[in-house]
């Protein structure tokens, strides 16, 4: 039976497949023009999975080694080089720097999988091995969607990403939810998936959270799929990029979610 780390290990692997063969055959106009990152072009997106894929391997390693997350200035000094390159030679590195972490993520056994910590740098505590290929899932996840629907209007988060990612959405909150943008307003919202069949709360007020039970008496109803749930939790359920069948009643719209969430 497939652990998490696997099914995380291995979504990152059909991620990588898929995305670097979609870089490889971009021209040089597509490289500069607009992701759905609002503040990057596509080539600032590639650069940045491939500068955190260099960091992310330098985590690994010391892990395995036996320390600590390297220093922030390494992580500076893998940021500017990356910054520091051409478009093109961005779609050039990519490939390569991210295919050496995945690599260096199958290369753990099975036991080392169950029971190899890896100390990330910014957690109170060293994670296990799922934690840790899950983080990097979950950037590799979102920023993938962000090239490859400036290509696509219907592109979707990758299933088997969504699915594993979703476990993590509201560790996402902390940082990215701005309740403030609702000016005073709360609610409870029932957060219906209506692929999964799941029922979820979200409680709108200062701090945002998210309940795996439904309230008894919501403000309103928010009905969507899996994968536009997670979209509009990180940001990325623009008008344009919304799906026919997300519904929502009661006091909070879906603009007023979209302040909520506006994304990174």
């Amino acid at each position: 039976m497939s652990t998490r780390a696997d099914l995380a290990i291995a979504a990152l692997r059909k991620g990588h497949d898929n995305l670097s063969a979609l870089v490889a055959g971009l021209t040089a106009d597509q490289l500069t023009g607009p992701s759905a990152a609002s503040e990057w072009d596509v080539s600032q997106v590639i650069s940045h999975l491939g500068s955190g894929a260099e960091i992310n391997l330098e985590v690994v390693r010391a892990s395995l080694e036996g320390g600590s997350a390297p220093e922030f200035e390494f992580n500076k000094g893998v940021w500017a080089r990356w910054d520091g390159m051409t478009p093109q030679e961005r779609q050039e590195a990519f490939p390569e720097a991210n295919r050496r972490l995945v690599e260096a993520y199958e290369a753990f056994t099975a036991q080392q999988r169950a029971s190899h910590r890896i100390d990330v740098g910014w957690m109170p505590e060293p994670v296990d091995v799922a934690t840790s290929a899950l983080l990097r899932l979950t950037e590799f996840a979102y920023h993938d969607w962000d090239v490859r629907v400036a290509f696509d209007p219907s592109a979707a988060l990758a299933p088997e990403a969504a699915t594993l990612i979703s476990e993590r959405v509201e560790g996402l909150f902390g940082w990215i939810a701005k309740p403030a943008n609702l000016d005073g307003r709360t609610a409870d919202l029932l957060v219906r998936l209506t692929d999964t069949g799941e029922t979820l709360g979200l409680h709108l007020a200062d701090p945002v959270a998210l309940t795996a039970v439904a309230p008894a008496a919501p403000d309103g109803e928010l009905s969507l799929t899996l994968e536009a749930w997670l979209r509009l939790a990180a940001g990325r359920l623009k008008p344009e990029y919304t799906p026919a069948d997300v519904r929502i009643s009661g006091p909070i719209t879906l603009d007023d979610l979209r302040a909520v969430f506006p994304g990174y």
